[in-house]
């Protein structure tokens, strides 16, 4: 059972306990503060008073408080620094790094590090920050320790608002936080074998839910303005649970034979991809009643795949895994594509054969099923074993990769001849003199 406590601060204004969601069942004795819904203004804003002393400066970020957070002050004395966690925002537009010194903010595009916390391991805690989840671009942040020397117990998600420079809450488990997800109206806890969502307003739980052994934390939430679409592992193999919190429905959905190693949501929650622990086919679902919509393979090789993308407009989808390269899908499908028929779906075994990357779906019933799943469009070629993410870029036709080696690629791929990708931008970001 959850326990949640608070840092002894002022209340956060106007305060909104949202009374028209179901209260739960189960819910949990607590004393909160009662938080306003956090909102996003198109820079790291503050869900505070505003300053009455607003900076002119015409910088996105001009309204965050940067006299709190230190900036990068590049030095030849610097000590290394291990990653320990990246993430991007929910448009992608920023990413988050974790470190065992503390934890920094990047925006993409432009390339360039915006802020930085360093805790200086005074006490007990070594500064390691395991699992940095942001709100888009507000000043809340949701925190976990993690690392040889955490900051914070492995087993809490600290509720972090920068203007202020310090934790406002705290959620308390009996077992370690796997992930978190943020929503504008949602908290979303993830453990071994349990998820937890909380309302965000007053930081009540809303929702629990038992899965599988979930050991990456395996979780997708939808981040369009309509309700939340929450997915993760079932409590089979292979499984995926769908929760429609409009309609109040759960959709089960058998994704593949073995284990589900990685999935993602599009915006509006209505396609889910998902790719097995063989790492060879991707497949594209229907969230409302489950049907497959198309099959994508992303070689011919076992691969552990670290990350699926769809991009805004769910036209393609991109996948990275530890054989070093990033694929571009593309998806001529919709929610209400026609079915693919079971009989049809490849068998994740039958790896006998190679073909270039091209789609040979129209040979479907001639050849081997293996031909009947589609080939990327477009890859970008890494280095094979490190672990990378990767999603779209806001401009047209690019994607943004980061790396746990510190680096950060933006490349551009061409819609219709597809092929290599153009890389048009490298940085290791961990390295202060390349901040800015």
């Amino acid at each position: 059972m959850a326990t949640l406590s608070a840092y002894s601060s002022p209340p956060w204004p106007n305060p909104d306990p949202n009374p028209d969601l179901l209260a739960p069942q189960d819910e949990l004795d607590s004393q909160t503060q009662s938080p306003s819904e956090p909102q996003s203004y198109g820079s790291l804003s503050s869900i505070m008073p505003p300053n009455p002393n607003p900076n002119p400066n015409p910088n996105p970020f001009s309204n965050y408080n940067t006299s709190i957070s230190s900036q990068p002050q590049p030095t030849s004395q610097a000590p290394p620094i291990s990653l320990l966690h990246v993430s991007f925002n929910q448009d992608s537009g920023c990413f988050a790094a974790g470190t065992d010194h503390g934890f920094r903010i990047y925006n993409c595009d432009p390339f360039r590090e915006i802020f930085r916390r360093d805790f200086d391991g005074s006490g007990n805690s070594g500064g390691g920050i395991g699992a940095v989840e942001m709100l888009f671009r507000c000043n809340v942040l949701a925190l976990v320790g993690g690392g040889p020397d955490p900051q914070y117990p492995p087993n809490k998600v600290m509720i972090w608002d920068d203007h202020q420079s310090r934790c406002i809450g705290e959620l308390s488990f009996r077992s370690e936080v796997r992930s978190v997800k943020l929503r504008r109206d949602r908290i979303i806890v993830v453990l071994e074998q349990k998820i937890f969502v909380y309302n965000f307003a007053d930081l009540k739980v809303l929702h629990q839910i038992e899965t599988i052994a979930n050991p990456k934390g395996l979780c997708a939430v939808s981040h369009g303005a309509g309700s939340l679409v929450l997915a993760c592992p079932g409590l089979q193999k292979g499984q995926v649970r769908v929760e429609h919190y409009a309609s109040k429905r759960t959709k089960f959905i058998m994704t593949h034979d073995s284990r589900t190693a990685c999935f993602a949501l599009t915006q509006d929650g209505q396609l889910l991809a998902t790719a097995s622990t063989k790492g060879t086919l991707v497949r594209i679902f229907n969230t409302a009643d489950g049907t497959l919509l198309q099959e994508l393979r992303r070689g011919a090789d076992r691969a552990e795949i670290y990350s699926l993308a769809f991009s805004s407009t769910a036209q393609w989808l991109a996948v990275s895994s530890d054989k070093g390269t990033v694929h571009v899908f593309s998806l001529k499908i919709n929610p209400g594509s026609p079915v693919i028929d079971r009989s049809q779906i490849t068998n994740e075994h039958n790896l006998a054969v190679t073909s270039p990357a091209s789609s040979l779906s129209f040979f479907k019933g001639v050849l081997p099923k293996y031909f009947s799943s589609e080939w990327s469009l477009a890859q970008f070629h890494l280095i094979e074993g490190s672990q990378y993410i990767v999603a779209f870029g806001h401009q047209k036709n690019t994607v943004v990769i980061l790396g746990l080696d510190g680096s950060f690629y933006r490349c551009q791929f061409d819609p219709v001849n597809g092929g290599e990708m153009t890389q048009l931008e490298y940085h290791n970001f961990l390295k202060p003199e390349a901040a800015f």
